[in-house]
């Protein structure tokens, strides 16, 4: 038994512990070249300003510049209620039309009851909060128009790391004429924010805190 008794320990032990938060970016999506147009003339359009030209995003390469505006928050609450009641009484006999009884007291008569109550109430809420900017790149422009964006930001700190990462799709219709768009427009958007450092290691449980709050704790 004692020797069951160590990997038993090791088995819960690892069963609490929690995978650190990885901040492995992902890659860079890698761009098609655009293809070089040879000037024939003096006059290069590359060099040109164009005063009435559509500044905002809208092909292969492009940058966007997404506004976080991410929020969300949930509630939810249950309550039950349950009561049941029974009684029942049984009559001692009667001799000559009277109770048989010991002492004054009736015999062989008595009664039986019984009340169950059960009541239970539970609730949990969340909320998120997310703002901010990030700036993306134009990565794909499928045939409907629609573009398909991607960017990350990478801070190093001195008290820890942070990332953030976006990816989705954008109608070009809602970008705004400073080519911006709120990440509420985007379409299947995955968004990761992600730190790691001494603020991150403070908010964190240690292992046994994590056993005592596992499923596998008994009591």
């Amino acid at each position: 038994m004692k020797r069951l008794l160590l990997p038993l320990l090791v088995l819960l032990v690892s069963a609490c512990a929690s995978r650190p938060v990885a901040l492995e970016a992902m890659p860079e999506a890698e761009l098609p070249p655009l293809p070089q147009a040879e000037p024939g003339a003096i006059y290069n359009s590359g060099l040109a300003l164009d005063w009435f030209a559509d500044t905002r995003a809208r092909q292969v390469g492009d940058v966007l510049t997404v506004l976080l505006v991410e929020q969300t928050q949930a509630q939810t609450s249950s309550a039950t209620s349950t009561s049941k009641s029974s009684s029942a009484t049984l009559s001692g006999p009667t001799v000559f039309g009277r109770p048989v009884t010991a002492g004054g007291v009736e015999v062989l008569s008595g009664s039986l009851g019984g009340d169950r109550t059960f009541e239970g109430a539970g609730g949990s809420s969340q909320s998120n909060r997310l703002t901010g900017a990030l700036s993306v790149r134009v990565i794909e422009r499928d045939p409907r128009g629609l573009l398909r964006v991607a960017g990350r930001k990478q801070l190093a700190l001195n008290r820890g790391d942070e990332l953030l990462e976006l990816s989705g799709w954008v109608r070009p219709e809602d970008i705004n004429p400073d080519n911006t768009v709120r990440s509420d427009r985007v379409a299947s958007a995955q968004v990761r924010y992600a730190g790691r450092g001494a603020l991150g290691d403070a908010n964190a449980q240690g292992w046994l805190s994590r056993f005592f709050n596992s499923p596998f704790f008994p009591f």
